[in-house]
């Protein structure tokens, strides 16, 4: 979805400039597509939210009724989502805990535990004897598993079948199984297996590495014979910025899904979407400063700019968005406009690199009209550098379709 729902569009118009850029979230849209998500998934195959695509309590207790938890992967994180939504069954993921970050998860009661290494184990081993002794703790050990040459080729972002810091090597599972089998630590209990391995995959390309996932973890299980009663085969469902229509095809991925588990009747799948539950939901809406001229090309300066909008200077991409046009000039000079068809939006920070989107159609485009980026409710705001000098912070507006809330942003001005 490129152009606003109506209840954007409206609200995006209707705020005064000085309340500009702000982040304005779809939260009845959020949940007609975390509904659909949820119906496509076949039994036995669970859903848990990766908290850090977007962590606005609003956007997490939308999504309460359609997911089985959430994951987590800091002790920041842990923290604030079970603040948002309490009580809900939460996983601890993320490389490089600290033992203060295993203290508090294991004080909370955190269901699972990604293990991202042996050192990792040894030190939550050591801890949940001392803070969780009747306890027995569920550990998924996270393997960066080789995969099929070129299966990954498509993916925006890969964190295994190559060099990474993410995971156990492969090479160490045996070893790790055993910890967890031979009575040396008897309060942490093998519960399954953890791998995720890229982002940015087609329905087909994520069903072909969860396949090969759950096949690698079968066999480990056979060759120590024990039973694992979990796979979490990862999250990273594309989200196409350049073609923003083409969705993730859910329903393809939950059937493959319902194939893999009929073959393996004991075992649970788990995964865990972030971008492509949420980015859809969220627009980024700024208003036109100045339209300039510069060596034959239109640049659009806005308010804001890539330090409340990380993604496309991070992906190198340019931001789909919708031209909204306001009609009130209240100066008396001429009102600077577009005399090209393409135009260049850029944002208030003194770097070329604060580009949102380059030649965009806009011919016309005015100092005054409003531009709503789209795909911004993932990974936009959260990864932002926020600081950067110091302009003042976006508002955040959340739309349900029976009434709206919003959280003025800090120190906002005209």
């Amino acid at each position: 979805m490129t152009n606003p729902t109506a209840a954007v569009r409206a609200r995006a118009l209707s705020l005064p400039s000085g309340e500009l850029p702000a982040y304005v979230y779809d939260l009845a849209a959020l949940r007609e597509h975390a509904a659909h998500v949820r119906t496509t998934l076949p039994p036995r195959v669970e859903l848990y939210y990766a908290a850090k695509a977007n962590p606005e309590p609003e956007i997490l207790a939308a999504l309460g009724p359609y997911v089985d938890g959430y994951e987590v992967a800091s002790g920041g994180e842990l923290a604030h989502v079970a603040k948002a939504v309490p009580g809900r069954s939460l996983a601890f993921g993320g490389p490089g805990k600290t033992p203060a970050e295993i203290t508090a998860a294991l004080e909370r009661g955190v269901e699972r535990f990604h293990v991202e290494s042996e050192h990792e184990l040894h030190m939550l081993a050591e801890l949940a004897r001392r803070i969780a002794p009747d306890s027995r703790v569920a550990i998924l050990p996270r393997f960066n598993l080789p995969v099929a040459s070129g299966s990954l080729a498509a993916s925006a972002l890969a964190m295994g079948g190559r060099p990474t810091p993410f995971g156990l090597d492969p090479s160490e599972a045996d070893a790790v199984v055993r910890l967890l089998t031979d009575g040396t630590y008897p309060h942490l209990e093998l519960r399954g297996v953890h791998a995720h391995l890229a982002s940015g995959l087609q329905a087909p390309e994520q069903l072909a590495v969860a396949e090969s996932i759950v096949r690698w973890a079968v066999g480990l299980a056979e060759r120590h014979g024990v039973r694992l009663s979990e796979v979490n085969v990862g999250g990273g469902m594309t989200v196409d910025y350049a073609a923003p229509e083409d969705r993730f095809d859910w329903v393809a991925y939950g059937e493959g899904l319902g194939e893999l588990t009929s073959r393996h009747p004991d075992l649970t799948l788990r995964i865990e979407p972030g971008r492509a539950m949420t980015a859809y939901c969220g627009w980024y809406v700024t208003e036109v400063l100045d339209v300039k001229q510069s060596h034959g090309e239109e640049f659009a300066v806005v308010r804001g700019g890539t330090h409340h909008m990380r993604t496309p200077a991070t992906k190198g991409h340019d931001q789909p968005c919708t031209v909204l046009a306001v009609e009130d000039w209240p100066h008396p000079w001429p009102r600077p406009a577009a005399r090209r068809e393409l135009v260049t939006l850029t944002g208030q920070l003194c770097t070329p690199k604060d580009v949102l989107a380059r030649n965009v159609p806009a011919p016309g485009l005015r100092a005054g009209d409003r531009v709503a980026f789209s795909l911004a409710g993932a990974y936009a705001w959260n990864i932002s550098h926020h600081d950067f000098l110091m302009h003042p912070r976006p508002g955040f507006h959340f739309l349900d379709g029976v009434h709206a809330e919003s959280a003025a942003g800090e120190g906002a001005q005209g």
